[in-house]
């Protein structure tokens, strides 16, 4: 779920926190197992991880930039994240650091020059986010922009003389006078401060600005030949714009004389010239309702010859595309629980996979010039994202950097895919992880954890994070599962619209016979099964602990939808949610959103729910969790709430962090152990 739109309700935490929360505020006992049993990974360790999240290679092929997530390791004030830049030697070696904390980079990317250039805030050199460049020895370090918001994306054109970014308009001089005397009002038929590109030639700090007013620059990319861009635009700032009604435009760079591109239906993805800049390939909707943008688009650069050059009878989820030759394409995919490296010709045709499909995950590549080898940021069952070099000739990847290699030293539980078959006949899969110190013949309870989307999925690599503690509760004696019910990424766009008109509906039922398939196979205590979620993942939780209370002991909701109705009022996505997810107008039925309300199915409700969420959230207003709350006191459902200050639709700071998994190690142990 996506980002962008104005703050509906700062006022919600000064009223939420008078009366409502005199006990939701209060920490966990000090009894709970923080720390996890059998040499397993502790809640600490899960907060502690580092993440490779991006790798670029050089494009002669010898050296790797790459970012690094480093959690703050230890108790602060609202500690968060920040994003390390290194390179490594893609022969391998020490990396040499680049940005390291407190201070923060990425969008690394390499200049045809052979230095590297990337994005931060340096405050040395200026108050906002500004394009640097590094040699590859990570020295003689120098500011490229001068942007006076800030850069918010970069590319360089393929002879190196000029840079393209965008940036969003300042405000004008009595704008700033208006808000420091207390006029911030937020009005939402205002017309939005434009985000455009800018061309600055790199020998010049001057830049000019390409793109009228009006428009709000989504995402570009710059022909071969530097004369032009296609530009991914909408003309206002609510998230529903920029996932569904986006457009693709071309752009003079030289006049700034701009035309519509093709007409498009739906999300829209990465767009990418094809090397002689004759072809332009881009990421789409199958149709409007398609709630990813997997699909291959090819078309001429004047915009004719539109095509969908992606099979039919394709089941993955394209995520990533780069062109190898002005006839061929490469593509990385979600195949069912893993990924690929594939090559489709420009035409169509037959997929030929390059690497990919077995315990590497990875969501895109950076090849070489020569297309021989590729960087890529890869995750494992036992490691988070790390940087590798990867080879198009016989596809084998080669690990670079080890930035936990503590985890050597703790015991993880065994994982693995599962398949069963739903009611309809076909196979559904998830990840399965066992408890540590998993005994054969024994039953254990079960912690089912969703994912969020519902177009999300989980792969069969690293899932462990904080509103997702996998390995933190298989140290603590829980088996694990993750099911990738019918909606989900990996299987195409068939799969991805299988719950259309049906929320709640054959999509749980796939989770339930998930969970019997469990039961049969006498891994799990029927009777001790909880389920943990957050977003549409809190949903189903929440749907457990209500219509299917009979199944479930225990439940727990991070920002969890539990009214479809007052959430369509409220979210900042009710068009993405009525056409890619119901793919039904709530004016048309609203009588079935108030059916497939969790708040809808209170009279059969005994199980315990722990609901929690963020106060600054814009996603699933934070009223979703009071009113689920209240009702569930009401009706003398064992329950509790949690409201974190500042988190948006998710949690960012490491105290909240460890606070979340404490309460959910302590809701389940009371109701599936005690």
């Amino acid at each position: 779920m996506k980002r962008y739109s104005p703050f509906l309700f700062r006022f919600l935490p000064a009223l939420l926190f008078i009366g409502l929360l005199s006990t939701a505020v209060s920490h966990p006992s000090a009894t709970l197992q923080l720390q996890a049993q059998h040499a397993g990974l502790s809640a600490e360790d899960v907060v502690a991880v580092r993440t490779v999240s991006a790798a670029v290679m050089s494009p002669d092929g010898r050296h790797v930039a790459y970012t690094v997530t480093r959690p703050p390791l230890e108790d602060a004030d609202r500690a968060r994240s920040t994003v390390e830049l290194f390179i490594v030697a893609a022969g391998g070696g020490d990396p040499v650091p680049v940005i390291t904390h407190p201070q923060s980079a990425s969008a690394p990317q390499w200049l045809p020059d052979g230095r590297l250039a990337f994005t931060a805030r340096l405050t040395d050199h200026s108050n906002q986010v500004q394009v640097y460049a590094v040699n590859a020895a990570a020295e003689n370090l120098e500011k490229l922009t001068n942007a006076e918001t800030g850069v918010m994306q970069f590319a360089v054109s393929a002879d190196g003389s000029t840079l393209i970014y965008r940036s969003r308009d300042a405000e004008t001089e009595e704008q700033r006078q208006r808000r420091s005397l207390g006029y911030d009002m937020m009005v939402f038929s205002d017309a939005p401060r434009a985000i455009r590109l800018f061309a600055q030639p790199l020998d010049t700090p001057e830049s000019r600005a390409l793109t009228p007013d009006g428009w709000l620059v989504q995402d570009f990319a710059v022909s071969p030949n530097g004369d032009e861009a296609i530009v991914r635009k909408t003309t206002n700032p609510l998230a529903d714009y920029d996932l569904m009604f986006s457009e693709l435009h071309r752009v003079n760079l030289n006049t700034g004389a701009h035309s519509l591109l093709t007409e498009t239906a739906g999300k829209l993805g990465a767009i990418r010239y094809s090397p002689d800049g004759a072809q332009i390939a881009f990421l789409g909707a199958k149709v409007f309702s398609d709630p990813l943008p997997q699909r291959i688009f090819v078309l001429n650069r004047d915009g004719s010859n539109v095509r969908d050059i992606t099979p039919d009878d394709y089941h993955g989820t394209i995520e990533w595309i780069g062109w190898k030759d002005n006839r061929n394409i490469w593509f990385t995919a979600v195949e069912s629980t893993r990924t690929t490296l594939n090559e489709i010709a420009a035409t169509g045709g037959r997929i030929s996979r390059i690497a990919g499909g077995e315990l590497e995950i990875f969501s895109g590549i950076s090849p070489d010039a020569r297309g021989r080898t590729f960087a890529a940021a890869v995750n494992q069952r036992t490691h988070p994202g790390e940087a590798f070099v990867g080879s198009f000739r016989n596809g084998t990847f080669t690990r670079l950097t080890h930035h936990n290699s503590w985890l050597s030293e703790r015991s993880l539980g065994r994982q693995e895919t599962v398949r069963w078959y739903a009611s309809d006949g076909h196979w559904m899969e998830g990840v399965l992880v066992y408890p540590v110190g998993y005994e054969e013949g024994e039953r254990y309870p079960l912690a089912v954890l969703p994912h969020g989307g519902p177009e999300g999925v989980d792969l069969d690599g690293w899932n462990t994070r904080a509103l997702y503690p996998v390995h933190f509760l298989a140290a603590n004696g829980y088996v694990v599962f993750m099911p990738n019910y019918r909606g989900s990424a990996g299987r195409g766009s068939w799969f991805t619209m299988a719950n259309h008109r049906d929320l709640g509906g054959r999509e749980f039922e796939d989770v339930l016979l998930g969970i019997d398939f469990l039961e049969d196979k006498g891994l799990i205590d029927p009777d001790r099964v909880g389920m943990s979620g957050t977003s549409y993942g809190g949903y189903f939780s929440a749907w457990a602990g209500t219509r299917h209370s009979y199944r479930f002991a225990a439940a727990i909701t991070f920002a969890g939808l539990s009214n479809w109705i007052s959430f369509t009022g409220t979210t900042d996505i009710p068009v993405e949610m009525m056409h890619t997810h119901w793919d039904l107008s709530i004016f048309d039925n609203m009588g079935q959103y108030w059916d497939r309300s969790p708040v809808a199915h209170l009279e059969n409700a005994r199980t315990p729910i722990l609901v929690a969420t963020g106060l600054a959230d814009e996603r699933v207003h934070p009223e979703q969790a009071i009113q689920l709350y209240n009702f569930l006191r009401l009706r003398e459902v064992p329950t509790d709430l949690i409201l974190y200050p500042r988190q948006p639709h998710g949690l960012l700071e490491r105290a909240h962090q460890l606070d979340f998994m404490a309460r959910v190690l302590d809701w389940f142990d009371t109701y599936l152990k005690d």
